[in-house]
């Protein structure tokens, strides 16, 4: 109330009593400064206080003395916990580049305020691994205590798996693989979402420190990436958990949590309320997953893909048979509430475990990792549509919200890419292997089986060319196997037999498909040489497929550059088609999701011509007769829908209305009459909001998570094309465009450009507007992973190489500074710097670049011993040290000289 009376000048009153209006704080006084003088004050905000903090506090301000010294006492020790939890995840850099570590120290702690970080190091606390045990499975209290020595409070996470693995207890093994010890982690908190509500529990209300997590699928996987490069020994756990919340049919859950999973509930009073299974990014946060594990622990997958201690989540949704998808793929799922009774029950007894796949017998149904990683794979390829892509019908099937309208009809190029990744590292996954075969469920060995005699039919191995029936044939032959596998699932469960599959029966089964999608990515190359991302399919009563391509997208280029398919020159030749396209976005020296274009004006819409209501007796009748409810005539004789008739739904109910009065006409002409609806609006094309609207993630807008993901896409063509010898000027073109994308990114601008802090991660920039949404978006994960590709720190084979094929010259500090981390310890350590170096963390271990035309290592170690090691690599063994952050190597000095 007085902000009024402070704008007309009148003299300002302090309010001690609101009453039915919203609280504001506000501070007023007059202040007569000197020159060089400066006069200073506070506000504070203390809240979550009870009656007796209250009452403390008013007794503190009464008698305390210097109430600003404790208040900036205070500040510096919440700055240096920050700092101390950033600095865990390796946010700390030095070098000369200080908004470059600025940043970088922003999207560290912006990462793990999404997806928790590991409050100390690999060590866990005993009672927490209780209670977490509990409240998954009541059965396995006492046999879960027999794992620790009495009297000790904590216990190393490897030696944690170590010890459950002797039992031979599955369920055991299962549940110390996934304890996942994370704090710090906010809830997801899209406030446009009424559900989601922000937060940060840093307590639990005994004071002690609070361990949790959750978040939507897609957001704590892609952060959890960035996260376990640097405490790598939690990777396979992140993978167990991954697979572990993955369904038998193939999908996941919406939600993770360290309570279990969550899924969608249809609600018909909540217009929010929703239902799909999610297969967000579903393949490729797997596959980096994996990758991650296969580089730091060679052999560890090769041992897990026999091992039976994995399972599946029970989802109660049911997927329709193949010929209702065909019918109607926009309406595909059903939710089985009698299923859904029947889980909670169970949870409501055991716990957590409830939501988990039971066999036949009583008990938990297990299965190994190799069919885990099949079982989302092949029924991603049960929806592969040859020429096409991945046939999106389940509703929830991709990672951009922007392009979640395409779900029916559309067909996703994008997974098709990243199926091509994923096959090709399985491939090689189990070619390593020493198994001679694998045991799988019966009915997964069958659906492999089938599928794979799908791919290997000689019909379907020619060049693809569509609209032919040949691509009808082998789209229903695929869909086919995957219904029948489903009716006989939902039906019956998993039945617990086991059937041998032969290891190279599954490698051939990965070469055909790899074959088959290969034949439809080179089908999908534009004229431009930019890449199709999705397509539209047109399903009707004739045995052909039609398809309709649309217009380019980034999403499908950072896709396709991930794919394995393309050499570095052909990477070259889509990053100069890329820059060069309308997705190019001069003014922020950008990218934007899709080109922009004008949408017609209100009055430019919903005009029927006059051919169309010609072809249709009943349209010419209604309109002679004045009956608005389909069809009205203008004052300028022009001929629209009615303004009611949302969609092909609503038209079809006002013709059945119809029939009563015109049967005749109605029976003939019903679907003459949807086709010109649908011809008028073209409701197939309607993607999202990436086509209707201007700010987010629409038309003319920047989504700053995929170009960095372009960036991180042009950061690993690099290394793979150093890796495969590619010649240099192919290395200097790939580095030239990496550099060219890293520019447009915020850090490289001025406020006045980025509209918004440099130094901060946004999630969209508008037409005409600047950064929108700060803070937790996904960009900061794949900016981490790049500033890593940058200083050229790599692990192959388990061993940490330091090949800078990005770093910059200028990166290196020109004159003497200090670099401040933190330990292992958590101790702060000061470690001084000579001109021409530059220093960061890895593992918590600080590194410290030189530039040298030698190649060399300097290892020190914690009892003051050093070694120097010649080249750019270090053995398994002290690689390892590094990985378990165990603190025998204290610092690491690289000599080196940057490549391009």
């Amino acid at each position: 109330r007085q902000v009024k009376q402070f704008r007309s000048g009148y003299p300002v009153e302090t309010e001690h009593e609101v009453k039915g209006e919203k609280g504001a704080y506000l501070l007023h006084a007059r202040i007569k400064l000197g020159a060089g003088s400066a006069h200073e004050w506070n506000i504070v905000a203390e809240v979550d206080q009870d009656a007796a903090d209250v009452a403390g506090l008013l007794e503190f301000l009464k008698t305390g003395k210097n109430i600003r010294k404790e208040l900036y006492n205070d500040v510096e020790r919440g700055r240096q916990e920050l700092l101390r939890i950033a600095a865990s995840s390796d946010a700390l850099q030095s070098t000369r580049d200080e908004p470059g570590t600025a940043r970088h120290l922003s999207n560290v702690l912006f990462n793990v305020m999404r997806g928790g970080v590991f409050e100390d190091q690999y060590r866990i606390r005993i009672s927490d691994f209780l209670t977490y045990t509990v409240t998954f499975n009541t059965n396995l209290g006492k046999s879960c205590r027999m794992l620790f020595d009495a009297g000790k409070e904590y216990i190393l996470y490897p030696e944690l798996i170590e010890r459950s693995v002797s039992t031979g207890d599955p369920d055991l093994i299962r549940i110390c693989y996934e304890y996942l010890p994370l704090a710090f982690s906010r809830r997801h908190g899209d406030p446009s979402r009424p559900w989601n509500q922000f937060s940060i529990e840093n307590r639990n209300e005994d004071g002690s420190k609070s361990l949790n997590y959750q978040g939507n699928w897609r957001d704590i996987f892609q952060n959890w990436e960035a996260l376990s490069l640097s405490f790598p020994e939690f990777v396979e756990g992140m993978i167990c958990r991954f697979v572990n919340a993955s369904t038998a049919d193939g999908y996941n859950p919406y939600r993770i949590t360290r309570q279990g999973i969550d899924w969608e509930v249809p609600d018909p009073s909540d217009p929010w309320s929703n239902i799909g299974y999610w297969g967000d990014h579903q393949i490729i946060y797997l596959l980096k997953l994996l990758r991650i594990s296969r580089e730091h622990h060679p052999l560890y997958l090769d041992q897990l893909l026999s091992r039976e201690i994995f399972t599946f989540a029970n989802v109660p949704y049911r997927i329709k048979p193949y010929s209702e998808l065909v019918s109607d793929p926009r309406h595909t799922i059903e939710f089985d509430r009698e299923l859904e009774k029947e889980i909670l029950e169970r949870t409501g007894s055991i716990g957590s475990d409830g939501k988990l796949l039971w066999g036949p017998d009583g008990s938990i149904l297990h299965v190994n990792l190799a069919e885990k990683l099949l079982v989302p794979l092949l029924f991603k390829l049960s929806n592969f549509v040859p020429g096409a892509g991945i046939w999106m019908n389940t509703q929830r099937p991709e990672w951009n919200d922007a392009n979640n309208a395409l779900v029916g009809y559309g067909v996703s190029m994008v997974t098709t890419y990243h199926l091509r990744a994923y096959l090709e590292f399985c491939s090689q996954l189990f070619k390593n292997s020493n198994a001679g075969h694998f045991e799988l469920s019966e009915e997964v060995a069958r659906l492999l089986d089938r599928v794979h005699g799908i791919f290997r039919d000689q019909k379907y191995q020619q060049e693809i060319t569509m609209d032919t029936t040949v691509v009808r044939s082998c789209m229903d032959a695929l869909g086919n196997s995957g219904s029948d596998y489903r009716e006989h699932f939902y039906r019956n469960g998993l039945s617990g037999r086991k059937k041998p599959v032969s290891t190279a029966g599954i490698l051939d089964f990965f070469t055909a498909a790899i074959r088959m999608i290969d034949m439809t990515i080179a089908a999908s190359r534009r004229e431009d040489r930019l890449f199709h991302s999705y397509n539209l399919i047109i399903l009707d009563k004739t045995d052909r497929v039609g398809l309709r391509r649309l217009y380019e997208m980034l999403e499908g280029q950072v896709a396709a550059l991930g794919s394995g398919f393309l050499s570095g020159s052909q990477s070259v030749e889509v990053l100069d088609s890329l820059r060069a396209s309308a997705l190019f976005r001069k003014d922020q020296n950008s990218y934007i999701l899709y080109p922009d274009r004008r949408l017609p004006f209100f009055l430019e819409k919903n005009h029927i011509p006059h051919h169309l209501v010609e072809r249709s007796g009943l349209l010419k009748l209604l309109t002679e007769a004045g009956n608005r409810k389909i069809i009205l005539r203008d004052a300028n004789g022009s001929y629209h829908f009615a303004g009611h008739i949302r969609n092909a739904g609503i038209l079809k109910k006002e013709l059945e209305k119809l029939s009563t009065e015109y049967p005749e006409l109605v029976r003939n002409e019903m679907e003459i009459i949807l086709e010109i609806y649908e011809e008028v609006f073209d409701h197939r094309s309607f993607t999202g909001r990436s086509g209707t609207f201007y700010g987010y993630e629409g038309l003319g807008s920047i989504y700053w998570h995929m170009v960095s993901k372009l960036l991180l896409a042009v950061c690993d063509t690099c290394h793979r094309a150093l890796r495969e010898n590619e010649d240099r000027p192919v290395l200097e073109q790939l580095a030239a465009h990496y550099y060219e994308i890293r520019a447009g990114i915020g850090l490289n601008k001025n406020p006045q450009l980025y509209g918004a802090f440099p130094t901060d991660p946004y999630s969209h920039t508008p037409a005409g507007r600047g950064a929108q949404q700060p803070g937790m978006t996904g960009q900061v994960k794949e900016d981490i992973i790049s500033r890593w590709g940058e200083l050229g720190v790599m692990v192959r084979e388990g061993r940490l190489q330091f090949i800078p094929l990005l770093l910059r010259k200028s990166e290196f500090c020109p004159e003497p500074r200090e670099f401040h981390y933190i330990d292992t310890g958590g101790r702060s350590r000061s470690l001084p710097l000579e001109k021409g170096t530059l220093a960061f963390t890895y593992c918590q271990v600080p590194v410290v670049y030189r530039l040298s035309a030698e190649k060399k290592i300097i290892l020190t170690f914690s009892d003051g011993q050093s070694r120097t090691i010649a080249g750019e690599t270090l053995d398994e063994n002290r690689s390892a040290s590094v990985f378990r952050r165990d603190g025998k190597i204290s610092g690491i000095e690289i000599c080196l000289e940057p490549l391009l």
